[in-house]
């Protein structure tokens, strides 16, 4: 079978083979292939070796229960883009809240109604599909950019945002513990596509740029290097502005006036204007927010 054709892959997880019966039977009838597990050991073995594009896992099982089950793949380079939904019989919130911690997308409660758990497992297939094609276009463009989950958990990285993390591997999990803490706060304040955020926590100068939701759920970010200098060579190329115009258009992306600027460049208000009318005339648009506008779509798509 093609990769064209290929019927996606569900691995189910659960304790009970009746249950597993039933979830089988209606994948089957959906046109999806079913992997079965009926213990976390055992679903992480197979998920090795065969990665699914998508987990039903139930929430209670002796041994390893599923919240533990989904971390560990969580942990797994390879497994971590794959999306887990829980199934359980617990309804409370405290309970839900374990779930997505653990890093599961949704969940639904049993007993499961065959219609509803189809209809989430497409949902959820397509956000991830569309995932992984942002995912390979910034591969290709060589950005070093990662996203996330409304919590700040790393779901994937471009090699290029792993390489910035730097160190051993108990480094990069400590500072993807502390990076993690620092989005959770920052999404809780709603920020803005082009919003940035100075960090202290890596090995260098490195600022991070939130680009947007790029599937709901799915927070998009990029790591960059120099502050402002990296920034602005991108307006340069990609606008063809000089190297003092882009610099003077980044700032005013950033919201700063023309004193402003003029200090922190150590240019005069005056010397700010007259590479502003220059940027005005170059990008053919009329005004401060209009160039700013420009300035955050460049930055976002480079």
């Amino acid at each position: 079978m093609t990769a064209a054709t290929r019927k996606d892959l569900i691995l189910v997880v659960d304790d009970s083979p009746d249950s597993l019966g039933m979830i089988h039977h209606a994948l089957d009838q959906a046109g999806l292939t079913a992997l079965l597990a009926l213990e976390g050991a055992q679903a992480l073995s197979i998920a090795e070796k065969m990665v699914p594009d998508l987990v039903l896992m139930d929430a209670m099982m002796p041994n390893m229960d599923g919240f533990e089950t989904c971390r560990r793949l969580k942990g797994k380079p390879d497994l971590a883009a794959v999306p887990v939904i829980f199934m359980t019989g617990l309804t409370e919130s405290e309970d839900v809240i374990r779930g997505l911690e653990a890093g599961g997308v949704d969940y639904v409660t049993k007993p499961v109604r065959p219609c509803e758990l189809i209809a989430r497992i497409r949902v959820h297939l397509n956000n991830a599909r569309l995932a992984h094609s942002a995912r390979i276009a910034l591969d290709q463009l060589g950005q070093a950019s990662f996203s996330t989950d409304t919590t700040g958990r790393w779901r994937w990285a471009t090699p290029l945002a792993e390489s910035r993390l730097g160190g051993s591997e108990e480094q990069r999990q400590e500072r993807l513990a502390r990076l993690s803490q620092h989005i959770r706060q920052w999404l809780l304040r709603a920020p803005r596509a082009g919003d940035q955020l100075a960090l202290n926590l890596l090995p260098c100068d490195l600022r991070l740029r939130y680009l947007g939701e790029a599937t709901p759920g799915d927070h998009l970010f990029r790591l960059q290097r120099h502050g402002a200098d990296e920034e602005s060579e991108v307006l340069q190329t990609q606008l063809r502005l000089t190297r003092r115009e882009a610099q003077v258009l980044l700032w005013i992306a950033q919201g700063k006036t023309n004193r402003e600027i003029g200090q922190i460049l150590s240019l005069s208000p005056r010397t700010v204007n007259k590479h502003l009318e220059q940027v005005f005339r170059k990008l053919g648009v009329e005004n401060r927010t209009a160039a700013a506008a420009m300035a955050l779509q460049c930055l976002t798509a480079a």
